[in-house]
């Protein structure tokens, strides 16, 4: 997968269309990330011990890698990503400005 763990993304299609955030989890094997206040949904929780609180937890859920692209910190924009090969390292570029992405 081309989206890295702290990478800043955007959304492209769904519910939450437009949205920013950075890249908490991703699941390689499902090919979804999971987005930092996207796909929001509301867990019900009970306590577990005594004296602990249940209640209602707003949760972060995975959404598919296609519907997000990463966001150039050069020239802000949601870009798909390219890779170059400089010497023994393999480096993820920007495909619209050509700069390198951390």
């Amino acid at each position: 997968m081309k989206i890295k763990k702290g990478d800043t993304v955007k959304v492209l299609s769904g519910n939450d269309k437009g949205k920013t955030g950075e890249v908490l989890e991703v699941i390689p094997k499902t090919q979804k990330v999971i987005v930092k206040g996207v796909n929001v949904r509301k867990r019900h929780v009970k306590p577990k011990r005594q004296g602990e609180e249940g209640g209602i937890i707003p949760v972060e859920c995975s959404i598919d890698s296609s519907k997000v692209n990463v966001v150039c910190p050069k020239c802000n924009k949601p870009t798909r990503i390219g890779y170059l090969v400089e010497g023994d390292t393999k480096v993820r570029v920007c495909k619209k400005c050509g700069s390198k992405i951390k």
